[in-house]
């Protein structure tokens, strides 16, 4: 059969590495794609939100199975118009994807259905969110409504760095439209963690447990980015937490969905705080994690496509997890998150995949007369098996050390909020 993944970058990479190893596939394609995509699949060259681009191109193709990695084209509506036209797609339509393309709607929703997250209010105003900034005071967090990539989201630790966020937000539009409108929440205490489920209706099976580090920074400092690095498994999400997810959150979500009339089938992704008080939601994503798929799909041993395409279908799947720990470290660009630069040579890569246990997943990259040039703000993610986590985070670090361009920035300390948990 003929698959095609929408998206370019790192966890696109990691679809078409894990579709590719289906015996039911015949042909990959991947939109944009980079350049460790075009070494396993046909590249085409649409934009991933140019959705009825795409479908055009899936009907006329005969593709059998699409999978949508990121965010932008779901809440364009591309599940939409490939359903108009009969087409097999796993991703949620257009309104289901509002819980990731709107954050007062996903904050709003959540309150309808007693599903645990932290206090907020929804500004237009800026004036009034620079009042109510001044009433309750700092630490709180500022959101844009919006999707921005990653950079909607800024923990301010004082009240002069909330009031110039919703400044810089709502009046100077440095996120355009996506920041017009703000959502402010209270500050939360605790550790971070991803679940993700796939999800038909209200049916689900969650995927292996992860945790991301947002900030760019070594000890969780500097801005918030798409993510710098995952790990999988938590052992943050322990036994009694996970179920009170599943009870608490997941279920809530899936049953409030249906009570709304929205039919949501793909891929929920449920951003964590897992809190003195139990978990609660920071966000809701409507698709894989990025840096979180790498991992997680490193450790699914089944014929991924073939049970994506049978639960599709309605029918009951089990997902086994290999019980080795996968780390991911994300090599980004100088100056990313906000002005990262593009064109540079990337050296090392052969003598790092050498390494044992080592899979290296592109991001921004393209090749420019057969060299392999930066692209994009996160480049790299390098990834590695271990029996341990120390093993694996070694053997991805070692991996790290071969690879080298100008200005390339990485944390040294991914997985490293685990061994606290661990014996």
């Amino acid at each position: 059969m003929k698959v095609l993944i929408v998206g370019n970058g790192g966890r696109e990479h990691a679809l078409v590495w894990k579709v590719s190893q289906s015996p039911l596939v015949s042909k990959v394609y991947c939109t944009g794609g980079n350049a460790g995509i075009s070494r396993i699949a046909e590249v085409v060259d649409i934009s991933p939100t140019d959705v009825n681009a795409v479908a055009e191109f899936a009907e006329r193709e005969g593709i059998d199975f699409t999978i949508v990695g990121p965010e932008a084209p779901l809440v364009a509506g591309i599940v939409d118009a490939f359903e108009k036209r009969g087409l097999k797609i796993f991703g949620p339509s257009r309104e289901a994807a509002r819980l990731e393309g709107s954050k007062a709607f996903a904050k709003e929703f959540m309150r309808r259905h007693s599903i645990p997250t932290a206090e907020y209010r929804v500004f237009e105003d800026p004036e009034e969110a620079r009042r109510f900034i001044k009433e309750v005071g700092a630490p709180l967090v500022v959101k844009a409504d919006g999707l921005a990539a990653g950079k909607g989201s800024v923990v301010c630790q004082t009240k002069e760095e909330a009031l110039r966020t919703v400044d810089r937000f709502m009046r100077e539009g440095v996120l355009g439209d996506a920041g017009r409108k703000v959502v402010i929440e209270e500050f939360l205490e605790g550790e971070e963690a991803s679940y993700i489920v796939m999800v038909n209706g209200t049916n689900y099976v969650p995927l292996p447990t992860s945790q991301d580090h947002k900030r760019l920074l070594d000890g969780d400092r500097g801005p918030n980015t798409g993510g710098m690095g995952a790990y999988s498994p938590t052992p943050v999400i322990n036994e009694e937490t996970e179920r009170r997810i599943k009870e608490e959150i997941v279920e809530r979500t899936l049953k409030g969905l249906e009570m709304e009339g929205i039919y949501f089938r793909g891929f929920l992704y449920v951003g964590l705080m897992i809190t003195g008080d139990g978990p609660k939601v920071l966000e809701f994503n409507v698709r894989l994690g990025d840096p979180e798929a790498q991992p997680i799909l490193m450790r699914i041993k089944n014929d991924f496509l073939e049970a994506l395409i049978r639960f599709y279908e309605g029918e009951e799947v089990t997902l086994e997890e290999d019980k080795r720990w996968a780390l991911d470290v994300v090599i980004a660009s100088k100056g990313y998150p906000e002005n990262p630069q593009k064109g540079l040579e990337v050296h090392g890569l052969e003598e790092a995949e050498k390494e044992e246990g080592v899979i290296i997943f592109h991001a921004g990259t393209t090749l420019k007369d057969g060299k392999v040039v930066t692209n994009g703000g996160r480049i790299l993610n390098v990834c590695a098996y271990g029996d341990t986590l120390k093993e694996a985070k070694e053997r991805a670090y070692r991996a790290v050390s071969k690879i080298h361009f100008e200005g390339m920035h990485f944390r040294k300390d991914i997985g490293d909020k685990a061994f606290k948990y661990l014996p």
